[in-house]
């Protein structure tokens, strides 16, 4: 008996062992093939797969197609066009070059290739079963490729067991590698059917096109360019505005030189960028496209491509961060003024425990020669110190009562003299007058305020412009978000709605037909019941297909219905048992969508009803997610501007 323990595997189990590293799954063999077609220069490459991609996974592309040896020899393993020395690894600008992946594919399922170039007259059929050569032979076909890849690991139980009745998963990671595929290529036509049902169809577009094909059309409006060109990198693309950050975001896309990846450094660089901008938890969308030098990235890190080395990492990932950072102030995404930013003027929210009032008194001055006994200072017609007085029975709180305002002498300050306007002058909040009219300045505007303060009712409403108004509340000048006073009021509804039994709906003159993906569709499915009672008129046809008749009738017109079910849609999970605080975030995402393009076009009397209504509500300080909707405008910050 030999003692020799050591041998050389069969070419048949060494491919198989390699495809361990290649390919893990469905979704691996459509990543290799779509790069396979991009490679040969396609400019359409259409993908279908059956059952999770186990029983069929077919790739058809018009690229330049492949010569009968080719065909042959593009199955042997390290077979490539590429590499003749180890410094070509280093320059490549397309995605195969070790000849692996076929190899791979074909060592663990049936194959089956039909190509022909353009100056062939005939193409050629080749079919590899298990890694075992099984035929080729002339057809007539169409210039370019079609792969048919059948019965993944078939011939390797042990792999087979672990993609078995996942079809779901499956399918969410085909889709996952043909959108980074897809997006990296918006210039070539994509198709993707699942079962022989279409789920995309790309047309040929920019990169902000195919963002939106592929995203969705919610993220249109949501998009930030981002560009910068040193000599070191080059960083194109599009990074989320802060608002639209969420919890649950899987809309983060690196690529470098056409080539998806993974880079944890840079994803947290990004994420750097955004802070304070975004809450805790949250992460923006970004869709970065990097260019760097061949010979400067090391896409040979790992089989599968997704991790790779820059030979200038850490400068690369500063310009990263400095880029998206200077999108994000250029572009206004830090605004001077907004109620959510935490480094915005510390304006108090009215109801929040102040020590300042709404007008600060002016500074004393003392008079050495002054006598209070002196006839001068005695106003005869002023109730005795021990006399009650009952001619004001609101609640005095800083404020001079309408009767005695008029025998009231002006205010001295610095020489000059002020009061404060009558409800017509808000503009202003306090204005300066000489001595001749302060006998005619009224003070409406101040008895607003007091009867306001005692009612907690919006007294004079002026409407500013760009969605704000000014107004008297509780005593207070505050400025209000009406957009955001309109999402308590549409969540109040939404809910007071809810409890009754279902939100009013109303009829669309013409449906609205949609297509969704196939989870989405069985999600809409899943809680048909729920959207019926949100208002929801849908009728389920199948394949991805809905078509909408009836929407809330508590959402305006001109929300897009398609935007408003997706987001619906994405705050949901499979099997989640809906409860109240579940119900509530919906409505709460409704609100804000129907409230989303509120408040331009409004004048001051519509924007009185709008707060009117407001002050019916239990909670008129704060939306449902928790924005302040007013905040109160104090007299030191008034003066603040107006000295400068």
């Amino acid at each position: 008996m030999s003692s020799n323990t050591i041998m050389l595997l069969p070419e048949i189990v060494a491919n198989q062992i390699a495809a361990g590293e290649v390919v893990n799954g469905p979704a691996n063999v459509v990543k290799e093939m779509m790069e396979n077609s991009l490679d040969a220069g396609a400019t359409s490459v259409s993908v279908n797969y059956r059952n999770g991609g186990k029983d069929l996974i077919q790739i058809i592309d018009n690229g330049k197609g492949m010569s009968n040896v080719d065909a042959r020899m593009a199955f042997d393993r390290h077979a490539t066009s590429k590499i003749r020395s180890i410094e070509d690894v280093y320059a490549l600008h397309t995605f195969g070059f070790r000849g692996e992946a076929l190899a791979s594919i074909a060592a663990v399922a049936e194959v089956e290739l039909r190509t022909r170039r353009e100056e062939d007259e005939l193409g050629t059929l080749t079919e590899i079963s298990g890694g075992t050569f099984r035929s080729q032979k002339p057809i007539s076909c169409s210039k370019g490729s079609q792969f048919m890849v059948r019965n993944l690991f078939y011939n390797v139980p042990s792999r087979r067991k672990f993609i078995d009745g996942d079809n779901s998963r499956l399918s969410s990671q085909i889709k996952s590698e043909f959108m980074r595929v897809a997006l990296c290529y918006p210039e070539v036509e994509f198709e993707l059917r699942q079962n022989d049902a279409p789920v995309y169809s790309l047309q040929p577009t920019n990169r902000k096109g195919r963002i939106i094909d592929v995203v969705g059309k919610h993220i249109k409006q949501n998009l930030l360019d981002v560009e910068v060109d040193t000599s070191v990198v080059r960083i194109e693309g599009f990074v989320g505005r802060p608002q639209a950050s969420k919890k649950r975001n899987n809309e983060q896309y690196l690529f470098v030189n056409g080539r998806y990846f993974n880079s944890v450094a840079m994803q947290r660089a990004i994420v750097r960028a955004y802070e304070k901008l975004i809450p805790e938890g949250c992460m923006p969308s970004y869709f970065i496209y990097i260019t760097v030098n061949p010979d400067m990235v090391d896409v040979n890190v790992h089989p599968q491509k997704t991790t790779v080395k820059f030979a200038d990492h850490d400068l690369i990932i500063e310009i990263l961060q400095a880029a998206v950072r200077e999108t994000l102030a250029k572009t206004g995404a830090v605004p001077m003024m907004d109620f959510s930013d935490e480094r915005r003027i510390d304006i108090p929210v009215l109801g929040h425990t102040s020590s300042r009032g709404v007008y600060s008194e002016p500074r004393t001055a003392t008079k050495s020669s002054y006598n209070p006994f002196d006839s001068e200072y005695i106003d005869p017609t002023a109730p005795m110190p021990d006399t009650p007085f009952t001619g004001f029975d609101v609640p005095y709180d800083g404020f001079m009562p309408r009767e005695s305002a008029k025998d009231v002498a002006p205010i001295a300050r610095d020489n000059e003299l002020y009061s404060y306007p009558s409800a017509g002058g808000m503009e202003s909040v306090m204005e300066y007058i000489d001595e001749d009219e302060a006998e005619e300045q009224t003070f409406d505007f101040i008895e607003s305020a007091g009867l306001c303060a005692e009612r907690r009712e919006f007294g004079e409403v002026m409407y500013v412009g760009s969605g704000y108004a000014v107004a008297i509340y509780g005593g207070a000048v505050v400025l209000v978000s009406l957009r955001r006073a309109k999402e308590r009021l549409l969540y109040e509804d939404i809910v007071r709605s809810l409890g009754a039994g279902a939100v009013p709906v109303q009829r669309m003159f013409f449906a609205e037909e949609l297509i969704l993906s196939l989870e989405e569709y069985e999600l809409l499915e899943n809680y048909a019941t729920e959207f019926a009672a949100l208002g929801f008129e849908i009728e389920y046809r199948g394949d991805g297909a809905i078509s909408v008749s009836g929407r809330p009738a508590v959402i305006d017109m001109a929300t897009p219905i398609d935007e408003l079910l997706y987001e619906l849609l994405h705050s949901l999970d499979m099997g989640e048992t809906l409860g109240e605080r579940e119900r509530c975030r919906m409505a709460e995402l409704m609100a804000q969508r129907g409230s989303h393009n509120y408040g331009g076009g409004l004048n001051s009397a519509s924007a009185g009803e709008l707060l009117r209504r407001l002050a019916e509500c239990d909670n008129t300080n704060f939306t449902p997610s928790g924005c302040p909707i007013m905040a109160e405008l104090t007299l030191d910050e008034i003066k603040a501007k107006l000295t400068k």
